[in-house]
This record gives structure tokens, C-alpha cells and sequence, in this order.
């Protein structure tokens, strides 16, 4: 939120009209399209397309990427005239709103018994299900800091000190699924009167709000700041790529949200969409998750990943998934009110 997360800085970023069609080849007649509205990294969603065409070859995906705020607009403003068949890699606070408005066909896929119970709708048959978790990772750049004399983060709370006044970059909240796994996780860690506090006391470091998870990060392994939030997958690959940052886990736990898959009830193609959704539930479709995320919703199947701790899960607060779908349009228009005058234009 995923984002889930924001402009993707690896290729070329789709506009909200955009459309873009990753296939082995020209679109076949004998092929069924199917439009699928994602927040995927761009960096994942060729590898996950073609891990799908190997084992269903009628159908061919076309896919809507951007942000995670920008996607759950784009389908909240269509509802009355939908145009996505499938969402696939969308935060499941978003599909949870979804779900609530009527918007998400039930249907149980293939590998759903599988799936860890707190990462699925709980309904039977289910409306949605989760893929892989992603998590609030700080990206601490440790040249720029050195030369900055910039102690280095532990908790939340730190990232308040005057120290840091103008040194962080974080993700605006209402068009990242990581800006708001970290602002609902900030108002459940501290309640709603100390997590407003938080945030009033961090927006005194802020440099600048914006509309990308991964941003925060790349700009912090490039030295243009020493303090991203972002989360731990993009940060993760900086670091394997040789960036000069560390990753701080804040001790009072971590924001956190899951990458998830629903069904339109409007498309006309539904079986075409549950074949999708039976290959996007199993063990090879989480195995290939597993390559950028620590967590995936079937136990057994991650493998460590350098750089994140091997007990990441724990670190993960308690999350309300309705509470946050529930209190979305109230929780962005207080942040907006309050932090939005720091935010970077958009494009």
C-alpha cells in the first residue's frame, strides 16, 4: 500500500489513464483480456504476469499501475461504472472498502485454505485475500549523516527530536498505501490524541511529503536526505544494490499492511478472473512474492532476505484492517488539513 507505491522510479510510470499490456507477445484473438487494476511495484509485475501466462496461456493481462491512494480513487469514482475485471497487488485496507460498498465478487481460489487465517477476509466464500505483507522501514543514509553528525534513529519518537528538523522525507497518505499503513499504525501504536501529537511533532522535521512508498528511500540512497520512510522491500533492494543506508525498525513496532486480490462484481469476464485468482493464490505465485517480501500469506514458503530481521513478523503492530478502511476519508482529511502544505506537487 501496498502500495503499495507511488511513481515506481525502475521504468517508465503509468499516468491514471494509462494503460499498459505485458505479454509475451501481440494480444490473440484467442485470447481472453483481462483489465487489472494494480499497486504492484513495476519492478514485479512482469515476473508475476509471466509466472501466470506459463500456466494459463488463454488469458492476457492489461494492466492499470500507479500508486496505491491513486488506484483506490480511480475505483471509488468508477463504482458507478467500473472498468477493472481484477484487482491484483492493492493494499487489502483498500479492498476491505471495497468490500463494504458492495464493489467485490466472493469467490474462494484454489490455494485459500492455505493462506494464514489473519491475512484473508474471514468471509466464506472470501471477497478478498492477501498475497505478502509490506512493512514501515526508515532508510538511514549513513554517509550524509556522518557528515551531518546525525545520530542515528531507534524509535518513532526519535524521529521528532529537533535534530532531524528538515532531514526527512516521508510518503503523503492520501496517495500512498505506505504513507497511510504509517499514519493508521502511528494513531493505533499511540491512540488518536498521541498519535496527532506524534505527527504534529514529526511534521516539524519533515522536508517534504511524497506521493511514493519507495521515494522516501530512493532518496535517501541517493544522499538527497538522510531520512526516508518507506518500507522494507524497497529498501532492502537499495541495500543489496550497494546504497549506503541502514534499516531501522522503530522499536514501537511497525505499520503494516498486505498487498492484496479481490474480483470485480461487474466483470464479465469472471472465469477468466478465477483463473487468475486460483494461480495468484498458490504455493508458485506466493514462491514468487517471496523473492521481494519477507512475509507471504502462505507459512513456509519466504525465505530469509538479507537485510530484514528474522523476526520481522513479530514486529508488526496489532492492525485493524476495517478500522482503517472504515476511517479512511476522516483519517486523510484531518492529515491533509493538518501536514498537506509540505506535500510535493503533483504531477
Amino acid at each position: 500500500m501496498k502500495s503499495h507505491r507511488g511513481n515506481r522510479w525502475l521504468s517508465s510510470i503509468l499516468a491514471t489513464a494509462a494503460f499498459a499490456v505485458l505479454a509475451s507477445g501481440p494480444a490473440s484473438a484467442q485470447k481472453t483480456q483481462l483489465l487489472v487494476y494494480t499497486a504492484l511495484e513495476a519492478d514485479q509485475m512482469k515476473a508475476y504476469a509471466d509466472g501466470f501466462y506459463k500456466v494459463v496461456p488463454d488469458v492476457e493481462i492489461q494492466w492499470v499501475q500507479d500508486s496505491t491512494g491513486v488506484i483506490t480513487a480511480r475505483l471509488l469514482a468508477e463504482k458507478a461504472n467500473p472498468q477493472a475485471d481484477v484487482i491484483w497487488g492493492l493494499a487489502a485496507t483498500s479492498l476491505v472498502r471495497f468490500e463494504t460498498d458492495g464493489m467485490l465478487q466472493p469467490y474462494s481460489p484454489a490455494g485459500l485454505a492455505s493462506i494464514k487465517s489473519g491475512y484473508r477476509d474471514s468471509k466464506n466464500p472470501t471477497y478478498w485475500w492477501g498475497m505478502d505483507v509490506w512493512g514501515a522501514t526508515v532508510c538511514f543514509n549513513t554517509v550524509e549523516a556522518a557528515k551531518m553528525n546525525l545520530p542515528k534513529p531507534e524509535t518513532w519518537q526519535d524521529l521528532t527530536k529537533p535534530v532531524y528538523k528538515g532531514k526527512i522525507v516521508m510518503p503523503n497518505p492520501a496517495s500512498s498505501g505506505t504513507g497511510y499503513l504509517d499514519v493508521t499504525s502511528w494513531l493505533q501504536i499511540f491512540g488518536e490524541q498521541g498519535g496527532w501529537k506524534f505527527m504534529d511533532g514529526l511534521h516539524e522535521n519533515i522536508a517534504q511529503y511524497v506521493h511514493s512508498g519507495s521515494k522516501p528511500c530512493v532518496l535517501a540512497g541517493n544522499g538527497e536526505f538522510p531520512i526516508g520512510i518507506s518500507f522494507e522491500y524497497r529498501a532492502n533492494t537499495i541495500k543489496a544494490k550497494g546504497g549506503p543506508i541502514d534499516l531501522i525498525f522503530p522499536k514501537e513496532g511497525l505499520g503494516w499492511d498486505l498487498e492484496a486480490f479481490g474480483i470485480m462484481k461487474t466483470t464479465k469476464k469472471l472465469e477468466a478472473a478465477k483463473k487468475l485468482a486460483d494461480w495468484a493464490s498458490t504455493k508458485p505465485a506466493m514462491e514468487l512474492y517471496a523473492k521481494n517480501y519477507a512475509i507471504v500469506a502462505i507459512p513456509g514458503v519466504a525465505q530469509p532476505l538479507p537485510n530484514i530481521p528474522a523476526d520481522y513478523e513479530t514486529r508488526l503492530v496489532k492492525n485493524d484492517f476495517v478500522w482503517a478502511a472504515n476511517n479512511r476519508d476522516k483519517i486523510l482529511a484531518e492529515w491533509i488539513k493538518r501536514y498537506d502544505v509540505k506535500s510535493e506537487p503533483k504531477k
